[in-house]
């Protein structure tokens, strides 16, 4: 896989970013292995979790994928070959963005990643009751000790965002050089607009998340199709009865078609081609779903293909 730069930062990262949720919920240690040992063996370098994930299964306290994320790169002896991101602020013991917290919660993903450093750390939820300003400089001590390589943030406001963006170039501190929002063919307004314009204006990279749909961009829902057997299922199902998403599922199958690929494919190479996006994010809790992930780096999209998709998901 070919390596991009995250934002202004020396991270190198490959095109699909491997999303950890589902490690240690729907797919267990095994298979988690399994999956990550495939992704690496095909050049991948990027994974993605989260201090709360999975904090929402009956008997995990958070931290879940994090650990096993943490076992794996020891295992494999592989931990300078691995960006992992990981996020701050919605694990149970560690809620929100105080200073005090962000600090605490950082040597916990630490020390469950078995690492002297997080390569990419994010705010995962923006915390209003907090200045921008303490969340910054609460930031920036952690790359100062070196415990943190660069910054991001996923679902902020765009004015906190300018705020922040704004305080680090002011006081010449940490600076985001990522931003993860929710982002694809069916939810284009979570991020077009106000905040890419501020990706663009800052040089942060986008690294966008859902970016399946919760599957549903996989073609995996149909209309009067089968019931699909999935914690996630309710999501996809409910996209059945938007018209503009239907209308984009049966572009993404005439598209699939004329490069003989499969959906998936086509939707992550479509939002990979958006501007200032980096490396869609997507999980697979078995082989078999990572394979079209893997693929779709390759997949080259004519200018057609993508105003069409790009017009069939207009909002």
């Amino acid at each position: 896989m070919t390596l991009k730069p995250v934002g202004t930062s020396d991270l190198l990262v490959s095109p699909l970013n491997l999303g950890g949720n589902v490690f240690g919920w729907t797919a267990d240690e095994a298979t988690s292995f399994a999956v990550l040992d495939a992704y690496a063996a095909e050049g991948g370098n990027f994974v993605d979790t989260a201090d709360s994930y999975s904090a929402w299964v009956p008997g995990h306290t958070g931290g879940e994928s994090e650990a096993i994320i943490g076992r794996w790169t020891a295992a494999r002896g592989n931990r300078d070959d691995v960006v992992i991101a990981t996020k701050v602020g919605q694990h149970p013991q560690f809620k929100g963005l105080s200073g005090a917290n962000i600090k605490a919660a950082a040597e916990a993903s630490l020390a469950r990643l078995g690492s002297d450093r997080i390569d990419l750390y994010y705010t995962h939820y923006d915390d209003e009751s907090v200045p921008v300003e303490e969340i910054i400089t609460a930031l920036d001590g952690l790359v100062r000790e070196g415990k943190v390589r660069q910054i991001a943030v996923s679902n902020i406001s765009p004015e906190r965002l300018r705020a922040s963006l704004e305080f680090s170039d002011r006081e010449g501190l940490a600076k985001y050089v990522a931003i993860q929002p929710h982002y694809n063919l069916v939810s284009r307004g979570t991020y077009e607009g106000e905040r890419a314009a501020l990706a663009a204006e800052h040089g942060l990279s986008a690294i966008p998340y859902y970016a399946l749909a919760a599957g549903f961009l996989t073609g995996k829902y149909r209309p009067g199709g089968p019931s699909v057997d999935s914690p996630r299922a309710k999501g996809g199902e409910q996209l059945l009865k938007d018209p503009r998403a239907l209308r984009v599922l049966a572009k993404l199958d005439e598209v699939a078609a004329a490069h003989d690929a499969e959906v998936a494919e086509v939707a992550l190479a479509w939002l990979a081609a958006q501007p200032t996006v980096v490396a869609p994010i997507a999980s697979a809790r078995t082989l078999d779903q990572l394979k079209p992930l893997l693929a779709f780096a390759d997949l080259k999209l004519t200018d057609t293909d993508l105003a069409s998709l790009t017009e069939a998901s207009a909002p």
